[in-house]
């Protein structure tokens, strides 16, 4: 199974951005993530085509299970 944290930011355009991170410590960190991505927001780290990220929509915990299905 493939974890990732992926942090919601809303665009100028009112659209979901999202930046996903790989092997996220668990538990997570409510604090540190919201602390992580003001950065993100102030220092307008990212490019989206719906413009500048304006504001934090939250975070979510996003599990992958894959199964690879053996053919004859």
């Amino acid at each position: 199974m493939a974890k990732q944290i992926e942090l919601l930011f809303e665009n100028e355009e009112g659209k979901t951005v999202r930046i996903s991170l790989d092997e996220p410590v668990e538990p997570v960190d409510t604090v540190a993530l919201e602390t992580a991505m003001d950065p993100i927001l102030a220092e307008n780290a990212f490019v989206s085509s719906g413009g500048d990220l304006i504001a934090k929509k939250g975070a979510r915990m996003v599990e992958r299970n894959v199964i690879d299905i053996p053919l004859s």
